[in-house]
């Protein structure tokens, strides 16, 4: 079973969020705030937070700026990843992503069928490598974030988490 090891040493990341939304700013992004109190309350640095409208374009800019950051360990998304018309938060991740984590959103859906039941089903959220750094899309609602961070990320971006934890794997991600 998952466990954290008391005699490993925490290692913070840089973490930027990026919300996705047409309607949203800083003042009325809750679940950026939720997710960003998670982040700095979980020991981790808050590297860049930023809202872009539901456009490819911009968040594949967004997206592509900070990858090439060396200030930046993971970016995570919060909107756009429904069924609708203007979600297209997973076709940017398509545009930038060198390798797709498929158990990331499996996961993801099968702790939020426990909640909201086949709703989930709606949900494309994901996960990725793009030159090293670590890629998550999450729903945009309050909740989905929070279950996402609590019942996932914060595991999995602590290195004392063990049998393995994606902080471990970040110096081996651009190996050839």
């Amino acid at each position: 079973m998952s466990e954290l090891d008391p005699d490993l040493l925490f290692k913070s990341c840089n973490i930027a969020i990026l919300t996705v939304s047409d309607t949203r700013d800083l003042t009325t992004d809750r679940s950026g705030t939720i997710l960003a109190e998670r982040v700095t309350g979980a020991g981790h640095h808050l590297a860049a937070r930023d809202i872009v409208p539901d456009s490819v374009e911009e968040i594949v800019a967004r997206l592509r700026g900070w990858i090439a950051s060396d200030d930046i360990d993971v970016v995570i998304t919060t909107g756009g990843t429904g069924i609708t018309g203007r979600d297209v938060t997973p076709e940017a991740f398509d545009r930038v992503l060198d390798k797709e984590i498929p158990g990331f959103g499996e996961l993801f859906r099968i702790l939020s069928y426990a909640k909201i039941g086949t709703s989930t089903i709606q949900s494309r959220a994901l996960g990725g490598i793009a030159s090293g750094t670590f890629l998550f899309a999450l729903p945009g609602s309050t909740g989905a974030v929070a279950d996402a961070w609590d019942d996932i990320l914060v595991h999995q971006l602590d290195s004392r988490h063990k049998p393995c934890n994606f902080v471990d794997l970040m110096p081996r991600l651009t190996e050839r």
